[in-house]
């Protein structure tokens, strides 16, 4: 199952009509999400089709396909049931500030004829013409951007491969004067999308212009994206386990809030993820404790710490005389911290006969 977006060529009445059905929805979802609260106050919880059986009949009341009415219904209780197991944050209503921006088409959905596409309940639709992947359309959602109105179609087929053009070994240390620094000692450069662009956001806030300051931030946020597909999708053709120190940026963001959010590490992480997992690669995530201020050459804690430290790039072991680029040696310090995770890991699992990982299979390159 793969999610594919094409961008819609609306005319005005759909486009109104797609207004007004939103307009709607944001009731039919705040009524949701506080019906479902109230009634866990009294110990009463639903079942899917319990709560969509709620709003029987009220689609021709509310002019709303019964589908994408049930649809919402089950996003609503799909998100507490999330929150109640402890995998999400509390849902929140939707208001001015916080649109609903998504319509549900739950049904499957023919595929397209030349560049218009028939959507169950709202009739045929024409969008930028595209080739779209082979397979059946299991189910849809229109959302709507700054930059316009989107159809995402989730298809069943199997996504494309990557393609492993090595096997190497890596640790990974996010930064924010450079935007990851690799074991091998590599640095990839930082982007900066946001502060190319912070120019022209700050005039369109200052002018109150919310649509012109939403299309640049949905431009910033696509750069962001873009570059993470692609570094994510070169690390994981060249690397058969990619292990990445997990900072907690929660402290660092306030004083360096910008920087922070710029980077998009947790993005690039969950990218990273994915892949590997559909690439047949390894992925590990393991804590930056003391991977700065340890020699990466003899082990000793002798590298620059605290707040202070941040300004120290490069400093010498007072203990085997070694000279260390910071960045680069807390990314070797982390491939070899994955390394005993992955050990952990392998002597659990294996059975006595089989044989098991070795520390030095997995080095810095």
């Amino acid at each position: 199952m793969i999610q594919y977006q094409i961008k819609l060529k609306l005319t005005q009445k759909q486009h109104v009509l797609l207004g007004e059905w939103l307009w709607v929805l944001t009731g039919v979802w705040n009524w949701a999400v506080r019906k479902i609260e109230l009634d866990a106050h009294d110990h009463v919880y639903h079942s899917v089709r319990e709560f969509r059986n709620l709003l029987a009949g009220h689609s021709e009341k509310l002019a709303i396909p019964s589908h994408t009415l049930q649809g919402l219904l089950t996003t609503a209780h799909m998100a507490w049931s999330r929150c109640f197991r402890k995998l999400a944050a509390k849902p929140r209503l939707k208001g001015q500030r916080h649109r609903l921006n998504s319509i549900p088409f739950p049904d499957p959905i023919r595929s397209p004829k030349s560049n218009r596409i028939v959507l169950p309940g709202f009739g045929p639709v024409k969008f930028h013409k595209q080739t779209l992947p082979d397979g059946a359309i299991k189910c849809g959602r229109i959302v709507r951007r700054a930059s316009g109105w989107y159809l995402c179609l989730f298809i069943d087929t199997e996504p494309s491969p990557i393609p492993h053009l090595a096997d190497g070994h890596l640790g990974i240390d996010p930064g924010f004067k450079h935007l990851v620094t690799l074991s091998t000692g590599e640095k990839i450069a930082h982007p900066r999308e946001l502060e190319r662009l912070q120019v022209r956001l700050a005039q369109a806030q200052r002018g109150y212009d919310r649509q012109l300051a939403a299309r640049i931030q949905e431009r910033i946020a696509n750069q962001r994206k873009d570059r993470n597909h692609k570094l994510s999708r070169r690390l994981v053709a060249e690397n058969a386990v990619i292990v990445i120190a997990k900072d907690h940026h929660l402290g660092v963001a306030k004083r360096f809030g910008k920087s922070v959010a710029s980077s998009s590490h947790a993005q690039l992480r969950r990218m990273l993820a994915y892949k590997c997992r559909a690439g047949g690669r390894q992925y590990l995530e393991v804590e930056p404790a003391n991977s700065t201020k340890t020699c990466s050459a003899c082990g000793a804690l002798s590298g620059p710490t605290g707040w202070a430290g941040l300004s120290v790039r490069s400093w010498v072991c007072p203990e085997c005389g070694t000279l260390h680029d910071r960045d680069a040696n807390a990314a070797v310090n982390t491939l070899r911290a994955g390394a005993g995770a992955s050990l952990e890991v392998a002597c659990a699992q294996a059975s006595p006969e089989s044989p098991t990982f070795r520390y030095g299979e997995v080095q810095a390159q």
